[in-house]
C-alpha cells in the first residue's frame, strides 16, 4: 500500500504543525510553585485582614450605637426630672401644675428639635402627602383647596428624616 504526503499527514498530525487532539502542559518554569505559594499566602492574609476589618467595623458601630442611645437617654433626663417635680407639687396650686406640665413639654419639643426632628404644626399651607397625614377633609369655602385647615396631631422632623407626620385636616375642592 503507497502512502502519499497527505495521508501522512493525516496520521502524524504533530508533524504538520496541526494538533486536533489532548496537548502536553508546558513545563513549568523554574519557581512558578514558590511564586503561586506566594500568591496564595498574600492572598490569605488579604482575606483575613478583610474578615478582621468586618469584624472591628461591627463591634464600632455596636458602640456608637450604643453611645448615641446614652447620649439621647441623657439628654431626656431633665424632662423626666421636671415630669416627677411636677407629680411630686400635685397637690398645690392647680394653675401652676399646668404651668409646670406647659414648660416641660416645651422642654421636650426643644429637645426633639435639637435631636433633628422640630415640631411641625404649621396650618394654613398647602397640604404636602411627604409631611401631612389626612385625618378628615372638610369643607371651608374660606380657604384654597388642599389647604391644611387644622392640626390634629403635630408631627416631628423634616421632610427627609420624618419622626412622624402632622395629622392634619384639609380643605376639599368646591365643587
Amino acid at each position: 500500500m503507497a502512502t502519499t504526503g497527505r495521508a501522512e499527514e493525516q496520521e502524524n498530525p504533530a508533524e504538520s504543525g496541526t494538533v486536533s487532539g489532548p496537548q502536553e502542559a508546558p513545563a513549568p518554569e523554574a519557581g512558578t510553585d514558590e511564586k503561586l505559594a506566594e500568591v496564595e499566602d498574600r492572598w490569605r492574609r488579604a482575606a483575613a485582614d478583610l474578615e478582621n476589618l468586618r469584624k472591628r467595623h461591627a463591634a464600632d458601630l455596636r458602640r456608637e450605637t450604643e453611645a448615641e442611645r446614652a447620649r439621647v437617654a441623657a439628654a431626656w433626663l431633665p424632662v423626666l426630672d421636671n415630669l416627677e417635680l411636677a407629680l411630686a407639687h400635685a397637690e398645690s396650686d392647680p394653675s401652676a401644675i399646668v404651668q409646670g406640665v406647659h414648660a416641660i413639654r416645651d422642654q421636650a419639643v426643644r429637645l426633639l428639635a435639637g435631636l433633628g426632628y422640630p415640631r411641625d404644626e404649621e396650618t394654613g399651607v398647602r397640604f404636602d402627602p411627604n409631611r401631612h397625614e389626612v385625618v378628615a377633609v372638610v369643607e371651608d369655602p374660606g380657604t384654597e383647596p388642599n389647604t391644611v385647615t387644622r392640626v390634629v396631631r403635630p408631627g416631628y422632623g423634616t421632610d427627609r428624616h420624618q419622626l412622624r407626620p402632622t395629622a392634619v385636616t384639609v380643605s376639599k375642592s368646591q365643587g
